[in-house]
């Protein structure tokens, strides 16, 4: 069984992708900002080397693009459920 990373090769914390979806959404998201808690890691993101070599495959869309998209589908799917 082969495994790919799939994505831009950039790490995004959560705030970039918070911050992202609003300015795109025109949305405003509830949040509180805290000390990180005990174990938390710094950073973590996944290398798409191999994912580019095996299948020739590379990201066309950056966070903005996506946060929207994402959005997109979820009224979608909430208004075919509703």
């Amino acid at each position: 069984v082969a495994a790919w990373n799939l994505g831009t090769g950039k790490g995004y914390s959560v705030l970039d992708v918070i911050e992202a979806f609003e300015r795109v959404n025109g949305v405003s998201i509830a949040r509180k900002v805290v000390e990180r808690r005990p174990g938390d890691v710094a950073t973590c993101f996944a290398s798409v080397l191999r994912a580019g070599s095996d299948l020739n495959w590379s990201a066309k869309r950056g966070l903005d693009e996506m946060v929207e998209s994402a959005w997109r589908f979820e009224k979608l799917t909430a208004c075919e459920a509703g």
